[in-house]
């Protein structure tokens, strides 16, 4: 089972959009089969099997997040983010501005899926490999 230091370590390692591929193998390979970010302070459940699940606390002071979703606006600035033109606490604000609460990642469908706050799907994004 993997750890909170293990995948800290692994997190530690994202500067921008562009290290996103290489910390999805890392923490697959550790055993990570899923996890959500939570946009509005940062914390991060991970999941493996048989309910294993490593909480990351808090990371930043609360950001409030929008009430509308600005699909296109999101889009536009995820594209600029995974080609490596932002940091992460960057792309953190600009997805609250965006309307965006949390995403998921799954480790099995390689997809990351963005949420706004009443649960619904914004985006779904096959993950490079």
């Amino acid at each position: 089972m993997f750890t909170e230091e293990q995948v800290k370590l692994a997190h530690s390692k994202v500067r921008s959009g562009a290290d996103f591929p290489a910390y999805i193998k890392e923490i697959g390979a550790l055993g990570v089969t899923h996890y959500e970010t939570y946009v509005a302070d940062g914390h991060i459940d991970y999941h493996g099997d048989n309910h294993h699940t490593v909480k990351l606390p808090e990371k930043y002071a609360p950001l409030e997040i929008a009430d509308t979703v600005k699909t296109d606006e999101f889009k536009a600035e995820l594209k600029a983010h995974q080609q490596g033109e932002t940091d992460f606490l960057t792309f953190i604000e600009m997805c609250a501005t965006k309307g965006i609460e949390k995403w998921q990642i799954s480790l099995h469908k390689m997809t990351c899926t963005y949420f706004d706050k009443a649960g619904n799907v914004v985006l779904v994004e096959e993950i490079p490999q």
